[in-house]
């Protein structure tokens, strides 16, 4: 029998954290691919001002090579993610003052449609080109589904279940 797939092998928030951590540290091994180089650095334990992980990843397109850096703020909560989650980010500032590329929210459900609406007017809106994203739990997960050693890792009776079936 399978297990569905699903975050209830995720014990809480940092545990859900170190599952992005893992994901963007396993990109540079998918391919094809143009990554040349990526570095996470996961903010640790306590007030992170909006950055739960920073990503910098080299890119070569064939021309030249080049840097992209986002920040990554996880969203664990039981229920959809709305702008009150977080309204205390300032997050074009934040963006900036790391020099990063975009901001990324993972979130463990849905965002809400006020959320969406809002990081496509912040997008829409932006004279240096910021990219503001949102994934959601169900966009996060069908991007884990390749990655079998994450599967391992994280969703042990999930792997186990796919591996052990008749």
């Amino acid at each position: 029998m399978i297990i569905s797939f699903d975050y209830q092998e995720i014990r809480d928030a940092i545990h859900f954290e170190e599952l992005v951590t893992a994901y963007f540290e396993n990109l540079r091994d998918e391919e094809p691919n143009n990554i040349v180089d990526i570095k996470v650095y996961p903010s640790g334990i306590g007030t992170d001002g909006g950055r739960d992980i920073l990503v910098t990843l080299k890119v070569a397109d064939g021309i030249e090579t080049f840097m992209r850096r986002w920040i990554i703020q996880c969203k664990f909560h039981k229920k959809n993610i709305s702008t009150d989650e977080i309204a205390d980010i300032n997050i074009p500032t934040l963006i900036y003052s790391y020099k990063a590329s975009g901001y990324l929210l993972i979130c463990r459900k849905k965002p809400t449609s006020k959320l969406t609406d809002f990081f496509e007017r912040l997008e829409n809106n932006c004279i240096f080109g910021y990219k503001y994203l949102v994934w959601s739990g169900e966009q996060f997960k069908m991007r884990l589904l390749p990655k079998k050693n994450i599967l391992q890792q994280f969703f042990p009776n999930y792997y186990s279940s796919l591996t052990n079936k008749n």
